[in-house]
């Protein structure tokens, strides 16, 4: 009687020592590699292809993602159990070679670029959506906000302005107990007026209570603002409570409503586009699938002379090596390495350790150190030159590739992403986050099939069709072009079903009291 045909494994690279199981396996597969399976491996799982001596390297995708803690003998599940990131085997020893890499981008001719449908502002920029913001200075607002907001919507008024996305109150848990010369006030201004001025608002109503730390008036007075037509402030106490701040919100808001709608979707190059790259609930194929696609996607719009913003510093934490590589020069290679050096400070100073990342869902999927899942995230950034860093929240105003510093707690990556600017996102996920970001439209990214069908409501692409007979670059042009239908009006998914209202968190990074 014959053997059974072997299963469908994934080598990702000559020099790896281990493989992907696409589906579980169990015990005495045979695989392509030419081992047999000494244990189950799931799926998303890795397994050895060889014999691993005891504190050899782990090498996934080329790179180095870990240590074996013992003896790995060919066919074996590879895991927590048996790995380790092992500083005192020199993991953390990397090459950074600043600047040894770029590859200069080969841009599309301007007469041949893409072109969207978006919102052109008065300042040149160019949004994706229209949207009236009911921004909060201190938590004790908040309420009154979504009070203004719901009002608004239960009006029906919303009806009579085709051109307006809709009203979104970005509420937030802080702003009161918090030094005005401090950095948790800094970051708190910058994220604040970062939204109001996203391309994505069409006029800003900005509540507060009057006696909070985060003072609206300094506000104004940090970046020489005077309210306008599209730019008002309140506070409940100068106001007269809560009843009449939530009226004079209303007032204030259809006031609004006539000029916002003046706006109109026309034609313009996808150069306007900054795209905040992002990834949650990762699995075994994020670094395979959706997220090497979606470096893809990110390759065509620079090309196209767009923008594309990856972030979440712990989750390049082990690849930004293959960052320094791609710096334009050695200032941004080092300016990327001194934020590393800052987070490792940071770590420590609170008991933590940068490999607290991967997450329990993530070690479920197949990731198993944050050397792999940061090796898999960097992908979503392409190949194109690293142009510039920027600290959490700061303007975006290079093109290109770009990196900006965020912790790896997706909303509030993302809120300090949209804060510099991008008026489009994508998300790719593993384990199904569920996430949408107003006023940045989101798209979903599934790194599998399973989840895709799964969740079919919440996602937008399926990346796992790359495992499938699919590829790369196929899957990276259908991401771009979603890109540009949903910049132009297309719903996505995350936006059908309502999300983006819970999802303004700035970064809380100092002390509180």
């Amino acid at each position: 009687m014959s053997r059974p045909a072997a299963a469908k494994t994934l080598l990702l690279n000559a020099q790896d020592n281990v493989a992907v199981a696409p589906s579980n396996l169990d015990v005495g597969t045979d695989t392509p590699q030419g081992v047999t399976t000494t244990k189950r491996v799931p799926k998303g799982h890795k397994f050895t292809v060889r014999q691993v001596a005891a504190g050899e390297p782990i090498v996934k995708f080329g790179q180095i993602i870990g240590f074996a803690k013992d003896a790995i003998p060919p066919g074996e599940w590879v895991h927590e159990h048996n790995v380790t990131i092992g500083e005192e085997h020199g993991a953390f020893k990397r090459d950074y070679a600043f600047g040894e890499g770029v590859v200069p981008v080969e841009f599309v001719p301007e007469a041949q670029r893409a072109t969207f449908q978006g919102f052109r502002r008065s300042n040149g920029q160019v949004g994706t959506r229209n949207y009236i913001g009911i921004l909060t200075s201190v938590n004790c607002s908040t309420t009154v906000a979504g009070f203004i907001a719901r009002e608004v919507e239960r009006s029906g008024i919303l009806e009579q302005y085709p051109n307006v996305d809709g009203i979104v109150a970005l509420k937030q848990a802080n702003g009161c107990v918090i030094d005005y010369r401090g950095v948790i006030f800094d970051i708190l201004k910058k994220t604040t007026w970062g939204y109001a001025t996203n391309p994505n608002m069409g006029g800003v109503i900005m509540v507060g209570l009057g006696c909070e730390g985060f003072q609206i008036p300094r506000l104004k007075e940090a970046y020489g603002v005077t309210e306008n037509e599209t730019f008002r402030t309140m506070t409940i106490q100068e106001v007269g409570g809560t009843r009449k701040t939530v009226e004079a919100g209303v007032e204030a808001v259809k006031a609004m409503l006539p000029i916002v709608n003046k706006a109109k979707r026309e034609t313009v190059p996808a150069s306007e586009l900054m795209l905040a790259l992002q990834c949650g609930g990762s699995d075994g194929y994020s670094g395979i699938t959706a997220n090497p696609a979606l470096g893809v996607a990110a390759d065509i719009l620079v090309r196209h002379g767009g923008t594309a913003i990856l972030s979440e510093t712990p989750e390049v934490y082990g690849a930004e090596h293959l960052l320094t590589r791609r710096a334009k020069s050695r200032e941004v290679g080092e300016k990327l390495i001194d934020i590393i050096h800052w987070w490792e400070d940071y770590a420590e100073r609170n008991n933590m350790e940068m490999n607290n990342n991967p997450s329990p869902g993530n070690k479920l999927g197949g990731l198993t150190t944050i050397l792999e899942k940061s090796l898999g995230a960097t992908a979503k950034g392409g190949t194109t030159p690293l142009n510039a860093v920027y600290h959490y929240a700061d303007p975006v105003t290079e093109k290109g590739f770009v990196f900006m510093d965020t912790p790896g707690y997706d909303p509030v990556s993302a809120t300090g992403q949209v804060a510099g600017g991008a008026n489009i996102l994508c998300f790719t996920t593993g384990r199904g986050s569920a996430y949408g970001c107003k006023p940045t439209p989101s798209i979903k990214i599934a790194t599998n099939s399973d989840i895709y069908h799964k969740m079919i409501d919440d996602m937008d692409i399926n990346g796992g069709e790359v495992v499938e007979g699919g590829s790369l670059e196929e899957k990276g042009q259908e991401i771009f072009d979603k890109i540009l239908a949903v910049a132009s009006g297309e719903k996505s998914k995350s936006e059908l079903l309502g999300y983006g209202d819970n999802e303004f968190v700035p970064w809380q990074i100092g002390a509180t009291f």
